[in-house]
């Protein structure tokens, strides 16, 4: 640890409500009551069961530093589940929905906030992720392929906004009904043939 500055690493998980003016155009009160809600019976109590840490929040953003990449990723995981959960009776066009980016880095203590390339990377890594998903660096996925038993898409390197190098990301999405695509003429002559077995 550096005496001057406290610099240290750490897993740095970057959240946002996706389409967050928008939701607050239709129903201001009721979308913040309802992110009040959200953090109360989900959001809050996962990041304190995987060891996180609230180091700044800012309208419907949130960053949260942990120990681990690991406890990072489940706790990321853990919560999209949750919110997707919730979010079943809610109509689509009112549903709240995170967008969240992990990385692991170097990170500069200011008070309680965080700053340095780590929270950088983990805020830019939020702003390429799908509603709903979780975009990772290539360092986190490293620390927990083979840990976690979740699926991880390879999206290759990124050039992110005002970071000089790209970086690798791995993208996690939860599979929906809908999104699941239909199957190819071979693919359902297969499954028929096995049925008629």
């Amino acid at each position: 640890m550096s005496v001057e500055t406290g610099r240290r690493l750490a897993a740095i998980l970057a959240a946002d409500v996706a389409g967050y003016s928008r939701l607050i155009g239709i129903d201001e009160e009721g979308i913040l009551a309802a992110l009040r809600a959200h953090r109360a019976e989900l959001i809050d109590g996962e990041i304190a069961r995987y060891g996180g840490r609230i180091a700044n929040t800012a309208g419907d953003s949130m960053l949260i530093e942990f120990p681990s990449a690991v406890d990072a990723v489940r706790c990321a995981v853990s919560m999209q589940k949750g919110m997707a959960a919730r979010n079943e009776a809610i109509a689509p066009e009112r549903r709240i929905e995170f967008r969240i980016g992990i990385n692991v880095g170097d990170v500069v203590p200011d008070g309680d906030d965080l700053l340095g390339d780590g929270v950088n990377i983990a805020a830019r890594l939020e702003g390429i992720c799908t509603p709903g998903g979780i975009a990772l660096s290539g360092n986190v996925y490293d620390y927990v392929v083979g840990r976690i038993d979740e699926s991880f898409t390879d999206a290759g390197e990124r050039k992110l906004k005002n970071i000089t190098r790209p970086v690798r990301s791995y993208a996690w999405q939860i599979a929906r009904p809908d999104q699941v695509p239909p199957a190819s003429p071979t693919q359902e002559a297969r499954r028929r043939s096995t049925i008629a077995l």
